[in-house]
């Protein structure tokens, strides 16, 4: 049975520059959706590259003295190194010089005049060289381009146009009628409002004031219009021929499943691409997806104040797979995300070394010390098995579901929920106070059974996202790849298995000061722009507290003995849900030094049940114990109220241990 073909690309990168964290997010987010197709047991295509002409590129060059193709030469091989860096799992790097796309073009231009849909005129307007771009003086916010943001200079010059009037009703009947085609939804009603129902002008697609592009092989002094050569990449790395003599992966790939760029060149993707795929006759992709833009700190990166992270330095600092785990997880769905070193630093501390990597040690370490690293399935079942096995079971079926909508954060949290419930099985069962007992061993074999075949299915399901440290822990498990088809079913793990005798430390924790004082060693300007930050943004806290403040009516003074008498430490939230029948509670298990206690707290209306999970608290340990909306609560979580009565978790400033005393 031959598998279902599907086709994913990138945007091409452009070869200005070396590309900043920013841009790398996105090949890291296409590679991981790739490698999840497979996963899945989809023969998948995967297309990414380089945009190598224009004016900007030809300007570069001359300042650095060399040719164009010189240029592009050293950047092409630079963003392909980085690509490499982060193991992405691209088929074809293409590049708008390779001589097969560059063939194909020229057709595609030459089709296009031939049967009236490019005709030749004169633009003037303003022109945005890094962009290359025109707008009209009307397009234009405060003078400057609305895409960049940077000055525009009056253009005026003969040009080729493409009309994109002759199909822009049949543009709009399309979106209408492929609700999927043009994803978030917030992305279609732009193009839509913005551009296709006010009307669409005709889009130069050649120029005369510089020569480095592809030349327009029936009109010299001409070369054809970047956008034009750059989207016909998705086609041409296909091997598509508009004579006929087309690859049979055309035939096989094409439509693509999804093109998947920055939310900024939407616009060219889901107008300008669709109108020539028509007027050349050939089927429009199945679905475009702009996803937002990951941000440095404020949102601006800056070579100017050395604050703009690459990664490679990245890498450098936290390892391939933990620059990976950042950049997918914290990137929301519609609205963009954040990078900085601190929480960098934060997630790889919290999520990496400790719920992951912990779990993992602490499994194979037990293995080894009750064992001899022997994992049997000895029967000896009990009821809180079920829970664990009824999560694990139910995981992939989720991830499925949201990285069908592209939801790839949301899949990353899914997984590490199956990590956290497995850590909350360990301080459930106690494999340590079973071992202590001669006729509890069974037991402990199965509760140890029971980890490591829930950790295959976890680190099955994380491959896609970070596939070296997957491979990792299935090696130290001596565990065999599966296939989602492989996740239906809890015990796939061979009783007997013996797991490594030393288990290797996947992320080691790091300490924010440490990494700082490299940052500042390595970049001196990014450290002063953290410290300008930092100094401002005290500053601003001084003002805001003196602006916003509240006054509570005082309760009578008590004796220090009566504070003394109360017990606070810090608990960590491993699991929560919804009381039922309640519309304010949220019933927690709070992991308190060894123990687990079970709290009830009014906060629904302010934390969702998923939010609460890996969030470090304060609690009150030594209140009696009482049952609210019958569910017994055996403990308080701590948090502030404002004057409107809102709640915020009381949460320690620094990362501390599960049971610090609070005094």
């Amino acid at each position: 049975m031959s598998k279902k073909p599907y086709y994913i690309t990138t945007a091409i990168a452009y070869t200005s520059g070396k590309p900043h964290i920013g841009n790398t997010y996105e090949v890291v987010l296409a590679d991981s959706i790739a490698r999840f197709k497979r996963l899945e047991g989809y023969d998948v295509r995967f297309q990414t590259g380089t945009d190598e002409h224009g004016q900007k590129i030809e300007e570069k060059a001359k300042e650095a003295g060399i040719t164009p193709r010189e240029f592009v030469d050293g950047t092409a091989g630079t963003i392909k190194r980085i690509w490499d860096l982060m193991n992405t799992s691209y088929d074809r790097f293409i590049r708008t010089t390779d001589e097969d796309h560059t063939v194909q073009v020229q057709k595609f231009f030459r089709r296009l005049y031939e049967q009236g849909d490019i005709y030749k005129g004169q633009y003037e307007g303003m022109y945005c060289t890094p962009c290359e771009s025109f707008f009209t003086p009307s397009q234009l916010v405060d003078g400057k381009c609305p895409d960049c943001g940077r000055p525009c200079k009056p253009a005026k010059e003969e040009a080729y146009f493409l009309r994109l009037s002759k199909y822009a009703d049949r543009l709009i009947d399309h979106i209408n009628t492929h609700p999927e085609f043009i994803q978030p939804e917030s992305r279609k009603n732009e193009m839509m409002n913005n551009f296709l129902l006010p009307g669409l002008q005709d889009l130069c697609v050649s120029r005369t004031s510089f020569k480095w592009g592809i030349p327009v092989d029936f009109d010299e002094g001409h070369v054809i219009y970047v956008w034009v050569d750059a989207l016909s990449n998705y086609v041409t790395g296909l091997g598509f021929d508009l004579d006929g003599d087309s690859d049979p992966m055309y035939e096989k790939y094409w439509p693509a499943d999804l093109h998947l760029i920055g939310k900024d060149i939407l616009r060219f993707h889901t107008i300008y691409w669709p109108i020539m795929l028509m007027a050349l006759g050939l089927p429009l992709p199945k679905q475009v997806f702009g996803h937002p833009w990951l941000l440095q700190g404020d949102g601006k990166m800056s070579k100017s104040k050395g604050n703009v992270l690459y990664a490679d330095e990245l890498v450098d600092f936290f390892g391939v797979d933990a620059v990976r785990y950042f950049v997918l997880h914290e990137m929301p769905f519609e609205n963009d995300g954040v990078i900085t070193w601190e929480l960098m630093v934060e997630r790889l501390n919290s999520d990496l070394a400790n719920t992951l990597g912990n779990l993992v040690n602490r499994t194979i370490s037990m293995s080894n010390k009750y064992f001899g690293g022997v994992v049997a399935d000895k029967g000896a079942a009990e009821p809180v098995d079920d829970d664990l096995k009824q999560v694990v079971l139910a995981t992939p079926a989720v991830c499925v579901e949201k990285m069908n909508k592209l939801r790839v954060a949301d899949t990353l949290t899914e997984i590490f929920n199956l990590f956290k419930r497995c850590n909350k099985y360990i301080d459930e069962t106690t494999p340590w106070i079973l071992a202590k007992d001669e006729t509890k061993q069974d037991r402990l074999s199965t509760v140890l059974y029971n980890l490591v075949e829930s950790i295959c299915v976890g680190a099955a399901l994380l491959t896609p996202f970070m596939p070296e440290t997957a491979e990792k822990i299935l090696a130290q498990l001596n565990a065999k790849a599966r296939t989602m088809e492989d996740l239906s079913t809890f015990g796939m793990y061979p009783s007997g298995t013996k797991v490594t005798e030393k288990p290797e430390i996947l992320f080691a924790r790091q300490d924010i000061k440490e990494v700082m004082e490299r940052v500042e060693a390595l970049h001196p300007a990014a450290g002063d722009a953290e410290k300008e930050d930092a100094q401002a943004g005290e500053k601003d806290s001084v003002r805001d507290a003196a602006e916003k403040v509240m006054d509570v009516e005082p309760k009578p003074e008590i004796a220090y003995d009566q504070f003394a008498a109360m017990q606070f430490q810090i608990g960590e939230i491993i699991a929560c849900e919804e009381v039922k029948n309640s519309r304010k509670l949220l019933c927690s298990q709070v992991k308190i030094g060894s123990q687990v206690r079970q709290i009830v707290s009014g906060i629904k209306a302010w934390y969702k049940p998923e939010e609460m999970v890996g969030k470090k608290v304060m609690v009150v340990v030594n209140l009696k114990p009482a049952k609210l909306a019958g569910v017994m609560s055996e403990g308080m979580i701590l948090c502030a109220e404002d004057a409107e009565g809102n709640l915020a978790l009381m949460v320690p400033e620094k990362d501390m241990p599960a049971g610090a005393e609070v005094r």
